[in-house]
């Protein structure tokens, strides 16, 4: 395994013992305690918890090559009050207590956040009637900040807004995140603490786990024994579900379609737009981000295939007609990045989280588009779960802290530091143009704990090949730095 970079905050000395990272060959023969499938945002938070557990031996399973690879990675990145929850539901809750956690939990890790706030815009009467309703739903959630703002003061916090909005409701709180830093830092300190991670290793079957016998994963690397398993896998739970003979609910892939803008259009926003949501989910917002850029989207298609990642004309298209009145100056923009993801719908309205005691089992699916939010409240809740269904934790443990680099546009890149050019040169060889990334980043970033095993994994962590010209300038350096260092 690969050491961790002192300059990411690893322990020295007398540490927990660290965990393992594969990517190939076959799996330990003896059993885990606890294996978890899916190494997304909720996984890895859950991988996080239990490593406060020294006792148990667990393992975090993932079939792709890194950490928050699918839904995780392709969201809109924001960190949710959950002012709009269903009130009384099991989302609602875990999102208003995972919005307090994680808000901290970055704070301490060196997670990219700024509080921005959001407006919720009414364009019609009907939306506008709407508002009060909303914000009674919000003081239902526990979030008694939000207040309606009438056409006059939107303006006046908006300049930019296009003409015709009648009114808002302002919801404090609401914030703007890094979605990949966070996935990332939550199984880094899993791996430090002992979670074995078990990249590209895909679970094709699941037998045994009946009357306290052990399980056994069939996976495309052979077979993993387990004594207890936690089903996170995103947009494949509900297939792992029915393989240990439930029908609880159906994934349906609902596909989100983001335009992604120049950082010079950081100044046209200045909060979360939100439009009125509606049955679909939270409709085509803008959003700034903490790399200074600014979002358009999602859009929101249901369909069949579970691997359709691919951005279409139309829904692009239709994507900037929705914008053109949201925020007209955001269209004469460059846009630099284009991207898709899947959201886990379901039919259901809630998180599908249920305990199976007798088979050692719990489901954790229809995790939509507040997981990352709720992330470590999920993780505490399951944990809560495996104990009342038997599994014993053993006593508890602090976990030492991470410290993730943070590529966020509040904070200088290191090569504008002087003091960090002086102790390390290469931090002043600046490799990435665009985006201000140093060698020195990219030299940290491949022998961290869980390094990146593809270039876009890297440009998750450093943000080379990011920036306005998408790698046009620093492609090659970068890749050859990457192959140098996988040699």
């Amino acid at each position: 395994m690969t050491a961790a970079s002192p300059r990411e905050g690893s322990a020295t000395g007398g540490g927990p013992r660290e965990g393992s990272v594969t990517v190939a060959g076959p799996l330990p023969a003896r059993p885990y305690d606890v294996t978890i499938v899916g190494a997304g945002v909720v996984g890895a938070a859950l991988a996080r918890e239990l490593a406060r557990h020294p006792r148990l031996r667990v393992a975090l399973v993932e079939a792709q090559d890194d950490v928050g690879q699918r839904t995780s990675k392709a969201n809109t990145a924001i960190l949710h009050t959950g002012f709009d929850a269903v009130p009384g539901s099991l989302e609602a809750r875990l999102v208003r207590e995972g919005h307090r956690l994680l808000s901290a939990y970055a704070a301490e890790s060196g997670i990219p956040l700024e509080p921005v706030g959001a407006l919720l815009v009414a364009w019609d009467e009907d939306q506008l009637a709407a508002l009060p309703g909303l914000a009674d739903k919000a003081r239902r959630n526990a979030h008694d900040g939000v207040r309606p703002l009438d056409a006059a003061e939107l303006y006046a916090r908006e300049p930019h807004l296009g003409p015709g909005a009648l009114g808002a409701l302002h919801v404090p709180g609401e914030s703007v995140i890094c979605p990949w830093t966070t996935p990332l830092a939550y199984a880094t300190q899993a791996v430090r603490h002992g979670v074995d991670l078990h990249l590209g290793c895909r679970v094709e079957s699941v037998t045994g786990g009946t009357g306290g016998g052990p399980q056994v994963l069939g996976t495309t690397r052979g077979p993993l024994h387990t004594r207890w398993l936690v089903n996170a896998a995103g947009l494949h739970a509900d297939t792992l579900d029915r393989m240990r003979g439930h029908e609880d609910f159906t994934v349906t892939p609902r596909r989100g379609q983001l335009l992604v803008f120049d950082t010079f259009a950081r100044d046209l926003v200045r909060h979360i737009l939100l439009p009125v949501p509606t049955a679909l989910g939270k409709g085509v917002l803008v959003a700034p981000t903490v790399h200074g850029n600014v979002l358009l989207g999602p859009t929101a298609e249901d369909l069949d295939d579970r691997t359709a990642t691919g951005t279409t004309a139309e829904g692009l298209a239709g994507l900037r007609e929705k914008g053109r009145r949201v925020l007209p100056a955001l269209l004469e923009e460059e846009v630099t990045a284009v991207y898709a993801g899947l959201r886990a719908a379901t039919e259901h309205d809630d998180y599908r989280i249920t305990a199976h005691p007798g088979q050692a089992y719990v489901t954790v699916g229809g995790i939509r588009s507040t997981g990352l939010t709720a992330s470590l409240a999920i993780a505490a809740h399951v944990r809560d779960l495996l104990a009342d269904s038997g599994l014993a934790l053993g006593p508890a443990r602090d976990l030492e802290p991470v410290r993730m680099p943070r590529p966020g546009r509040t904070t200088p890149r290191p090569c504008r530091v002087p003091e960090r050019v002086a102790a390390d040169p290469e931090y002043g060889v600046v490799v990435c143009p665009c985006e201000q990334v140093s060698r020195g980043e990219i030299r940290d970033a491949l022998a961290t704990t869980i390094p990146p095993r593809s270039l876009d994994g890297l440009r998750r962590r450093t943000r080379a090949r990011a920036g306005r010209c998408q790698g046009d300038t620093c492609g090659a350096a970068v890749r050859e730095l990457f192959e140098r260092a996988r040699r």
